[in-house]
């Protein structure tokens, strides 16, 4: 069985390259364009990686990470920052948010799902 990653960015070209990369590398991919539908997804499926961008409309990225890994339910799932906020700062706060992993924008589609393989492990 494939794993399954939830990928949540609001900019439709960034979430189109990611899931198709993703796909291309085998893994089964669910999309949200922000925090709130992120959370529905997460109600109704089993997700094994969350590649979450800080961005986001209403509710950030950094802030639903927080909530993620604060929720007994959620905690446990890998949360990887895929950002184009690159600074040493924008780091920092995405490692002090919970996250498991950060990842600067643009991606690189050749290495992407490799990286990914350390969080899923």
């Amino acid at each position: 069985m494939s794993k399954v990653l939830l990928v949540v960015d609001d900019n439709p070209t960034n979430l189109r390259l990611m899931v198709k990369t993703l796909q291309l590398a085998g893994y089964g991919v669910l999309t949200a364009p922000d925090a709130e539908k992120a959370a529905a997804v997460l109600r109704e499926a089993s997700v094994d990686l969350i590649l979450m961008d800080v961005g986001l409309p209403g509710m950030d990225g950094l802030t639903l990470t927080q909530r993620l890994k604060s929720d007994r339910c959620t905690q446990h799932i890998p949360i990887v920052i895929v950002t184009s906020f690159a600074m040493k700062s924008d780091e920092e706060a995405a490692w002090a948010s919970g996250c498991d992993g950060f990842i600067t924008k643009p991606i690189n589609t050749r290495t992407l799902a490799q990286q990914l393989l350390v969080y899923l492990s």
